[in-house]
């Protein structure tokens, strides 16, 4: 029982002091968590193989995330050894194939989290040997697994509507009709990620949102054609959104923010980087409406003024719940911004590069009210270098963390 609470170095260690100790130190009782991520270099798929032996079903949760030496072969042998294997990260394996997923969807029944983000060499036939083999799957990810297509994700969902969280970030070929599947089969959805997935439109998302009433975290950066619809789907639909990441969708605007401000209270994380069409409207709406607010990013937003801000600052998520915001290449902002986030007693860390009326003393009146505020900002000398040869020459600013 006492080795039960050791980790994987110290129970190698305990296994040589004797005998006795090897059996204790090595029954695979003590072994139902496993994470190689350190050794990632040194595992090779002979290690993968000699700890499923020892672990049998017992083997609740491995993660053998950037071991780039361990492919199919290997984990055959692990599925075969470890049928009660629950949660299995296999992120940035990038040797494995659509046979490492016909193995788990064959022996490992059980399996409930699978992470197969960069491996690049899977196929739609993983999807399908995953729904036929793995009806319990909840947590999937295939971030980057740019060669699945629509027909992947029909062949998931038919047989793991149980889906709660699935990450598609960078699969590139998905249409709407992929999100149609989605949103029809997987009513249990909580967490989605569609970042850089360039050919998602309004359609596609919309399915999701009328299907999908429990969804809290949607991450759709990158997605450029959507627009405002998506906004107001999302504030009619899904009342529980806590987190919504939507940088450099350029077409969405204060309308849409009205909307899903007004109805998601619950907001905790907003992304909107680049939505370059927002004003100080929607800060005047997440001010009064979204109280649970921590974490906002307006970085190239170049219509927010300090007005903007105030409100924001004397909004009710201000002083006990705020604390990350960035506005880098804000041009609008002023150390009067800095002023009016004085009460917000939470704020851990504010983003100013390229702000260029924020003022060194700006920060530190700043400071004097928030002494454990991390600020990043540039600051350009106050005299630019003389002109020379009549052209004027590039100079560097300098990056401070005060």
């Amino acid at each position: 029982r006492i080795f039960s609470f050791l980790d994987v170095v110290t129970l190698c260690r305990c296994a040589q002091v004797s005998r006795a100790w090897n059996v204790l130190a090595l029954d695979g009782s003590n072994w139902q968590r496993i994470d190689l991520f350190d050794f990632q270099r040194d595992i090779e798929g002979r290690v993968v193989e000699n700890i499923s032996k020892r672990c049998g079903g017992f083997l609740r949760k491995l993660s053998l995330r950037g071991c780039q030496g361990v492919g199919d072969n290997a984990l055959r042998t692990f599925a075969q050894n470890c049928r009660n294997i629950e949660v299995l990260n296999l992120n940035g394996c990038t040797k494995i194939t659509d046979a490492t997923c016909t193995s788990l969807s064959k022996f490992c029944s059980k399996l409930r989290h699978l992470d197969l983000a960069s491996c690049t060499s899977i196929t739609n036939l993983s999807l399908k040997a995953l729904s036929e083999g793995c009806p319990l799957l909840e947590q999937l990810n295939i971030s980057w697994c740019d060669q699945v297509t629509k027909d992947g994700v029909q062949a998931l969902v038919r047989g793991c509507g149980g889906l709660k969280a699935l990450s598609l970030k960078g699969c590139t070929q998905l249409e709407d009709e992929a999100l149609k599947y989605i949103g029809a089969n997987c009513p249990e959805l909580v967490t989605l990620n569609l970042q850089t997935c360039l050919q998602i439109t309004d359609d596609g998302l919309i399915t999701i949102c009328r299907g999908c009433h429990k969804l809290q975290s949607l991450c759709a950066s990158g997605c450029c054609n959507i627009t405002d619809a998506i906004l107001n789907a999302l504030g009619q639909n899904c009342p529980r959104l806590r987190i919504l990441e939507v940088a450099r969708c350029s077409q969405l605007t204060d309308v849409g923010f009205t909307t899903l401000a007004r109805n998601c209270h619950e907001l905790e994380k907003m992304d909107l980087e680049e939505c370059v069409q927002i004003t100080d409207s929607t800060l005047i709406q997440l001010s009064i409406h979204c109280p649970r607010l921590q974490v906002l990013s307006l970085s190239h937003c170049e219509l927010i003024t300090d007005d903007g801000i105030r409100h924001l600052g004397n909004g009710a998520c201000a002083h006990d719940r705020l604390e990350v915001i960035e506005l880098d290449n804000c041009p609008l902002i002023t150390d009067a911004s800095l002023e009016h986030l004085k009460s917000c007693h939470s704020l851990e860390r504010i983003e100013l590069y390229d702000c260029q009326q924020i003022t060194r003393a700006g920060i530190k009146r700043l400071r004097t009210h928030l002494p454990n505020i991390k600020v990043h900002a540039y600051f350009a000398p106050v005299t630019p270098p003389p002109s020379v040869g009549g052209s004027r020459q590039r100079f560097c600013r300098c990056c401070i963390i005060l």
